[in-house]
């Protein structure tokens, strides 16, 4: 197994556009091979630590889920030397015991989204193909909830996030159906294709799903609105910093995981096969592979 030294970074989702409290060092506005990242990358520090914080959606919320460009932001975080992904994000809930204003660390994922996001790094004259079994790093997944329920009364461990398209939340029918079938544990729009990316970019992956709503399927609840998520996400955008501040401090220095290699018997095609310029694009990822 591979060992790196931790770095962590942070794609917060709606509510949460920004860190406080924490010592700005640097604004990065990184261009990648497959376009512009949501917005620049904030480097911050606390109590010597470093981290990278993006907003998923950009400043002022302006990107739909569907028009996030998930490969240029896991790119650009690679390319700052982070290993470790805190995902926020803001889901509806599927369970009845989850309540709104919880904390959701999901332990698996389900892909309802239409094939209309750029979902891998490969393509385009090189194949490749990563194990996917388990998208969250477990050892990630376990400091996520020490530092959670550090400030949270109410965590949940586990479960399926599933992933739909949208702009458009769930029709009633749809959520009976994910419901009944699939058994998730929460529902959302961005976790694919971003999990699949970093993935494939040896990253490891963890989220701190913050429960708004019970979508649409609840009989004695309101169904969801933007103004309920927005109502849920204020009140917990300082809990949520808090919990991100918590697990940079207990983040070990370095961590050994079989993620740190993922894509390194991915790739098939031939590398003598693979287009010049192609072979350039995934030098940051795949060099050290390709030769």
């Amino acid at each position: 197994m591979a060992e790196v030294k931790v770095q962590l970074g942070v794609i917060g989702g709606s509510g949460v556009y920004q860190m406080a409290a924490v010592e700005i060092v640097k604004e990065h506005s990184i261009h990648t091979p497959f376009g512009e990242p949501s917005d620049k990358i904030v480097e911050a520090k606390l109590d010597g630590r470093s981290i990278f914080f993006l907003p998923r959606h950009g400043r002022g919320h302006r990107l739909l889920p569907s028009e996030v460009n998930y490969r240029a932001n896991v790119y650009a975080l690679k390319s700052l030397g982070v290993t470790h992904i805190l995902a926020v994000s803001a889901v509806g809930i599927m369970k009845e015991f989850i309540q709104p204003g919880e904390m959701v660390i999901p332990s698996q994922l389900y892909d309802r989204t239409k094939g209309l996001r750029p979902s891998t790094f490969f393509g385009d004259g090189v194949a490749g193909h990563v194990e996917f079994a388990d998208p969250f790093c477990p050892d990630l997944c376990s400091w996520i909830e020490k530092a959670a329920r550090k400030y949270s009364e109410q965590v949940h461990v586990g479960g399926t996030y599933v992933c739909i398209e949208g702009p458009q939340f769930s029709t009633r029918a749809e959520s009976f159906h994910y419901r009944e079938t699939l058994k998730p544990s929460v529902i959302g729009m961005t976790a694919i294709p971003e999990a699949k990316l970093v993935r494939e970019a040896e990253m490891a992956y963890g989220m701190l799903a913050l429960a708004t709503d019970y979508d649409c399927w609840h009989e004695s609840e309101a169904d969801v609105s933007v103004d309920a998520v927005l109502a849920v996400l204020k009140a917990n955008s300082e809990k949520a910093n808090s919990i991100i501040k918590e697990l940079l401090r207990i983040l070990p220095e370095k961590h050994e995981s079989r993620i740190f290699e993922a894509s390194r018997y991915a790739i098939i095609t031939a590398p003598d096969m693979i287009p010049a310029q192609k072979k350039k694009d995934l030098a940051l990822l795949y060099g050290k592979y390709l030769g």
